[in-house]
């Protein structure tokens, strides 16, 4: 288990019908949160993904969903893109994760 910054709030989805085994998911994850068993992916690790979408963006079969750019994930990004102080606006102050 690697980094968490809140517990089941992440949008991944994955439709294991639909999944082929090509392991795309596994190769772009940066968190590890697919593995593949008995030839289909599996979601190990939800509260690793940071929702970054590149799973759902490179599943030749559209067995992943993901949405991309919410929430506190995409917050803390854009903040160390810029050189910014989070700002997802879901905390009272308007600050991020509170």
């Amino acid at each position: 288990m690697g980094l968490r910054y809140l517990s089941n709030v992440v949008s991944l989805e994955l439709d294991e019908s639909r999944c082929n085994g090509c392991g795309m998911c596994l190769t772009v994850c940066p968190h590890g949160v697919f593995v593949l068993e008995n030839n289909r992916a599996r979601i190990v690790d939800r509260d690793a993904c940071i929702e970054c979408g590149a799973c759902q963006s490179n599943c030749p079969l559209k067995a992943v969903t993901v949405n991309p750019g919410v929430g506190c994930a995409a917050a803390i990004i854009q903040g160390a893109l810029q050189g910014t102080a989070p700002s997802c606006g879901c905390s009272a102050d308007g600050g991020c994760c509170q």
